[in-house]
């Protein structure tokens, strides 16, 4: 879906809401009073009119009538999840009888797993179930009802995997409940199944009738995009009545006594679980949102096929591009081969690999894919189980991933060289070719060793693998064409640069020298360059001491506001004041240390930090006045509280204490090289004739995007990466890792002007490796008794990793 110029590939995650949903949705709700449904007069009356009507549409939807099966609403899918784990009438294991089980299978999405947690606490055993097992090993002949042994096991499986979009048999639900499948095959009792609907319905159809599970669970904003935080679960009235309940909310009791323990729950099993009032105004929102589904699209069996063919085609097409020595560019994650919709949905999971094989990161796929406006999704995607099968991760490994610092929805997409997650890609109905073609075109520009080559072996024998139409064919032979056209010759200066950055270790080593100081006072706006400063205890002194942020309270970045860099602060220690300057605008300051007075009369508040809380204060009306006229919305400056301390999340290796940290994002000084950024503003010059029309940046131009504290001359191209410690005057430092650039680096610092380089050139160098530039920490003298002063034209003495 292309959108004011977005590539929106994350439909799992939320599909678009179309604009006649919100307009005939906020039409209905201007002209109509809708009531609290637990009242009786005529709006109440009208909604809970309504609401019921929803119901009944709801299940019209999934083929199932109100006498087979009721609609409960609730928050969202892990809501509903929760409600039956908590509902679920388990038996814990006794001496004399086994007890219940929990089953669930291992590509299950963890708001699944987690009923675990519940059962655990219950003594109820919870089995984990590879797919394989379901059917290998299935008895031949059906068990049949268990009318001696009653003991009630849940079996849970997704309909269509969130992770690879793996659709698994909806006959399941019937062998699980005749106890031919494992493993109720193997345990006495009467099993229910609970079906995970939510990332199959978005795409596909649901037939009720061919697969009577007893709990289906699903979320409406995955069908829908609108409204949000809403869910159902679909319960078959014949299990509804083991669901049990111990809390009872407003609407769900017919009667109760506050003097003792007395309590008669309601008869209709919607209302005996919807605790309180219903979201009645989202629920009659999900009567435009079918109106739209349908009118749009004619249903869900249209786009099932919509979605299946982009996303088979997407996958024929990226499975068979290959660098120009031939390696495969990507590592899908699939069981086959996109054959038919009803076993693969529409979801493409993925890892990229250089020209080496070695997997580039997600992390690094993701900030490239930003460059260009395509929203894509990367991690586990709450899916441990199936993340390991796919990318073959160890429990062991696991927890080693886990001990190196890397947690679920981090950016940490490399251990030891082995991925920790993946790239996935998933479409919507209103998704189109030109999605397709934009994604493909990007990975071949920014992810591909040049030439651009594609396995035409393997792509006719997937052109041929099914009966596919004509027009799909005909596609994929244009558009090869197309990707194959991208850089296919490389260019002579693009392969001189290749020999850059390996130094012959004979080779004369000039003198380094630091050239540049840079301090950026407040977070995101421009920067102010010195001769000689001062090192404070965080850093440089008054280094991304204030920041920004918006009528919320949140933090804004050069991302969100690219004028920031636009406004010009300097720091005049002398009179104590901080200047804040911009075109157009007169010059204000602020102090730069409070006084006691006026400490007290500003406002205390909190805020984040690249994850982190911090304690900030605000810097009072006038500032706020003046950021807020300039960037054309509330703003206000916020300093971090002098009596506030931060830590980095992880010490670097070599230093010896905790390293304190103002509102930097993660370590005290950001170091670059002039020969690195000589070497980048080449490749950029080379890559002129593939540009968007974008003036030339020079060498300046580049430098100040990078916003570097530091800069140093005298230096091979990226050799700074290979250095552990560096001393500057009598200052040694330690170098904390390499700082993986993001989009904010396309911001002409001049102008506030976006552009894709040098981001485009830096990735298209390093193979998807956009890391540039080093973090240092310092480490300051014990004998000293001075302050360290840095100085433009210092000789630097580096130290190199050991072996």
């Amino acid at each position: 879906m292309q959108n004011k110029g977005i590539t929106y590939l994350d439909h799992a995650a939320t599909t678009m809401y179309p604009e006649s949903l919100i307009r005939d949705y906020f039409q209905d709700i201007s002209r109509n009073v809708y009531g609290n449904p637990h009242s009786h007069n005529p709006s109440s009356r009208l909604t809970h009119d309504t609401v019921e009507r929803v119901r009944y549409r709801v299940l019209q939807h999934f083929n199932a009538t109100p006498e087979e099966y009721s609609v409960i609403f609730t928050s969202g899918c892990t809501a509903t999840l929760k409600l039956v784990a908590e509902s679920f009438p388990w038996r814990p294991q006794t001496e004399s009888e086994a007890g219940s089980l929990f089953c669930y299978l291992t590509d299950s999405h963890t708001s699944v797993v987690g009923i675990r947690g519940l059962t655990s606490s219950r003594g109820v055993v919870a089995l984990p179930v590879s797919p394989q097992e379901v059917e290998n090993r299935a008895k031949d002949e059906a068990q049949g009802e268990d009318v001696i042994c009653q003991t009630p096991h849940l079996f849970c499986y997704p309909a269509q995997s969130n992770f690879s979009g793996r659709k698994y048999p909806l006959s399941h639900v019937k062998g699980i409940q005749a106890r031919r499948l494992y493993p109720a095959c193997g345990r006495r009792g009467r099993w229910f199944v609970l079906l995970d609907a939510a990332s199959h319905i978005s795409c596909a159809p649901l037939n009720l009738q061919e697969c009577p599970a007893d709990f289906i669970p699903i979320s409406f904003y995955k069908m829908f995009g609108f409204p949000t935080g809403l869910g159902a679960l679909l319960v078959r009235n014949n299990a509804a009545g083991i669901l049990k309940k111990t809390y009872f909310g407003g609407g769900t009791a017919a009667a109760y006594l506050s003097g003792e323990d007395y309590y008669v729950q309601v008869a209709n099993i919607s209302d005996r679980f919807e605790d309180g009032t219903v979201s009645f105004l989202d629920i009659i929102a999900l009567n435009h949102g079918f109106e739209a589904l349908y009118r749009i699209t004619g249903g869900m069996h249209n786009i099932q096929l919509h979605t299946f063919g982009l996303a088979r085609y997407t996958y024929m097409v990226l499975s068979s591009l290959c660098h120009g020595n031939g390696r495969p560019v990507a590592q899908i994650y699939t069981e086959g081969q996109f054959e038919s919709p009803s076993t693969q949905g529409a979801i493409l999971n993925f890892n990229l690999k250089d020209s080496h094989g070695q997997i580039i990161g997600y992390s690094q796929v993701d900030r490239m894919a930003s460059l260009y406006d395509i929203h894509v999704r990367t991690g586990c995607f709450c899916n441990t189980g199936a993340c390991q099968s796919f990318l073959g991760i160890t429990n062991q490994q696991m927890r080693r991933n886990l001990q190196a610092g890397h947690v679920c929805g981090d950016s940490i997409d490399l251990v030891d060289g082995q991925p920790t997650g993946s790239v996935r890609i998933s479409f919507g109905y209103m998704s189109t070719f030109e999605d397709c073609q934009k994604f493909l075109n990007f990975v071949a520009e920014c992810f591909v060793e040049k030439p651009v080559t594609v396995d035409q072996v393997r792509l006719e024998k997937l052109k041929t693998a099914t009966a596919t139409s004509q027009r799909l064919n005909e596609e994929i032979k244009i558009t090869n064409g197309g990707i194959c056209k991208v850089d296919e010759k490389e260019k002579p200066a693009e392969a001189s640069l290749r020999g850059f950055g390996h130094r012959d270790s004979h080779s004369h080593r000039e003198a380094y020298t630091l050239t540049n100081i840079y301090i950026y006072p407040i977070k995101s706006c421009g920067a102010y360059e010195v001769h000689d400063w001062p090192v404070g205890p965080l850093g440089l002194l008054y280094d991304r001491s204030w920041m920004v942020v918006n009528g919320n309270g949140v933090c804004l970045s050069q991302k969100r506001e690219p004028r920031l860099c636009l406004i010009r602060p300097q720091v005049r220690l002398p009179s104590n004041k901080l200047l804040l300057q911009a075109s157009g605008m007169d010059t204000i300051s602020v102090p730069l240390e409070n006084s006691a007075e006026m400490h007290t009369s500003y406002r205390e508040c909190q805020s984040k930090v690249c994850g982190d809380r911090v304690e900030t204060v605000d810097c009072g009306d006038e500032a706020a006045s003046w950021l807020s006229e300039f960037l054309g919305q509330p703003c206000r400056l916020i300093r971090q509280s002098p009596d506030f301390t931060r830590d980095m999340k992880k010490r670097p290796s070599g230093a010896a204490t905790s390293t304190s940290l103002s509102l930097v994002n993660e370590a005290q000084y950001l170091m670059i090289s002039r020969a690195s950024v000589e070497l980048i503003q080449k490749l950029m010059s080379s890559r002129q004739d593939d540009s968007e029309g974008d003036q030339l940046l020079d060498t300046q131009n580049v430098i100040s995007r990078f916003r570097a504290n530091l800069v140093i001359a005298g230096v091979e191209p990226f050799e700074e990466d290979n250095w552990s410690h560096l001393i500057i005057g009598n200052t040694r430092f330690v170098v904390a890792g390499q700082c993986r650039r993001c989009q904010m680096i396309g911001v002409d610092q001049e102008t506030g002007t976006k552009t894709k380089e040098p981001l485009m050139s830096l990735s298209a160098f390093r193979n998807g490796k956009v890391t540039f530039g080093v973090y240092l920490t310092h480490q300051q003298p014990e004998s000293s008794t001075t302050a360290s002063v840095l100085s433009v034209g210092s000789l630097i003495q580096p130290e190199l990793h050991s072996s």
